[in-house]
């Protein structure tokens, strides 16, 4: 018992971990209680990273492509919409304010029919949108110009099998009033430009025109539906909603992207939250594995506990050997889930495409999910708590197992072997 402090724990630990045929029981529960926590923590970095994700991919695309604060007026048609944007304009932390006309129509084309959503912005201002004036999959913004030219997205392209040059049907519900009744308003358009931003619901359904059509379009006059204003840090809009609203002077209402989506990103959280709950059990129930196999463990060497104890071995030593045991357990199952973790989400995209291309289905479809590309994004901080959670648990599951060990009493093991 003369082995410097720490190498006969370890020397004794490594040597329990290794059981022999007749302990061969307690090794398969060890081999379960690793699998677990290296499971458990691997799927909770997953689950973690894919939830930002899609977070921040929704966030960037709704506030990358809609304003993050929009001014409508309480009259009706905005017409004093310039001096409003000036106004707005000079408010700190405000980057870009820009006039917008918006209304919903009926597209058609090719015998295929559906609803749209028409936003007339100034060829200058859409170019400022880098979420869309970066993303061109055909055609040129120079051609964006004229009172029959449109930008459509590249799913709606796919839908009403349109190409560059063709001509999409634009049905507006104000219809001309005749002398037999409201006929729908109706003009076709020529198609000059084609974007991808990632999202489902804009690619399918937004379609951008010069303002200057957009407000013959819609009988605006010279008139808009509303001002759109971007902010440098959208996440902290209330103050800045606050001040944009008294630059813009009375007679106006103002909505903030969070108004907007506040439902949305809230059930974003809560099953975020709920998730993280469930994925934690996985990790508690390796925890409460590692018990079960340290009192196993501690049961079938009490002989040899009670010989170390009559060799010498002090309770503290017998207490660290058995937390060694278990605490390697823990060790090894969480470095293990945090590389396959981190491996697994750094290369999601690939192993998505690689399982849809071998099962034949689509495992995220754009339609349900919004996105076109499974996201991942880890925080480090979220990663780091879910390695300190795991091993916290490991720790604590080995103490009352090598506790019990260093009480047992030599004498009363010897007696009854």
């Amino acid at each position: 018992m003369s082995a410097p402090f720490g190498v006969f724990e370890r020397m004794m630990a490594t040597r329990y971990l290794r059981a022999r045929r007749q302990e061969g029981f307690i090794s398969v529960i060890a081999w379960f209680s690793l699998l677990g926590i290296a499971l458990g923590v691997a799927t909770l970095i997953i689950v973690m990273a894919v939830m930002n994700g899609f977070r921040a991919e929704l966030l960037g695309r709704i506030v990358g492509l809609n304003g993050h604060v929009t001014i409508y007026s309480q009259q009706g048609a905005f017409t004093d919409y310039d001096a409003v944007t000036a106004r707005v304009a000079k408010v700190p932390g405000v980057v870009h304010a820009s006039p917008l006309v918006e209304g919903q129509v009926l597209a058609s084309a090719n015998n295929v029919a559906g609803g749209a959503l028409v936003r007339g912005m100034r060829t200058e201002d859409l170019l400022g949108r880098r979420l869309i004036a970066g993303n061109i999959r055909a055609g040129d913004w120079r051609d964006f110009a004229g009172e029959d030219a449109i930008a459509i997205g590249s799913r709606m392209a796919m839908k009403f099998r349109l190409q560059i040059g063709d001509s999409l049907t634009l049905i507006s519900p104000q219809g001309n009033v005749t002398a037999f009744g409201t006929t729908p308003r109706m003009r076709a358009y020529r198609i000059a430009a084609i974007f991808e931003v990632g999202m489902f619901e804009y690619d399918s359904s937004f379609v951008y025109m010069p303002m200057a059509a957009a407000q013959l379009f819609f009988r605006l006059g010279q008139g808009v539906s509303g001002v759109e204003v971007m902010v440098a840090d959208p996440d902290r809009i209330l103050p800045m909603r606050n001040a944009i609203a008294d630059a813009a002077g009375g007679g106006v209402r103002v909505y903030s992207w969070q108004d907007a989506n506040s439902s949305f990103f809230n059930a974003l959280q809560v099953e975020r939250n709920v998730m993280f709950l469930i994925l934690t059990l996985i990790i508690l129930v390796a925890a409460f594995n590692i018990i079960s196999s340290l009192i196993m463990l501690v049961k079938d060497k009490s002989r040899d506990i009670a010989i170390l104890r009559t060799m010498g071995a002090a309770r503290g030593a017998i207490m660290r050997v058995f937390f060694m045991a278990g605490a390697s357990v823990g060790v090894i199952g969480t470095f293990a889930g945090f590389v396959l973790g981190v491996a697994f989400c750094t290369n999601i995209e690939s192993i998505r495409q690689a399982l849809q291309a071998v099962m034949g289905w689509q495992l995220f479809p754009a339609e349900i999910y919004f996105l076109s590309r499974m996201p991942a994004k880890m925080d480090t901080t979220e990663v780091v708590y879910v390695v300190l959670m795991a091993l916290a648990l490991s720790f604590l599951a080995t103490i009352y197992p090598a506790w019990r060990a260093a009480r047992i009493d030599p004498v009363e093991a010897l007696r009854y072997e």
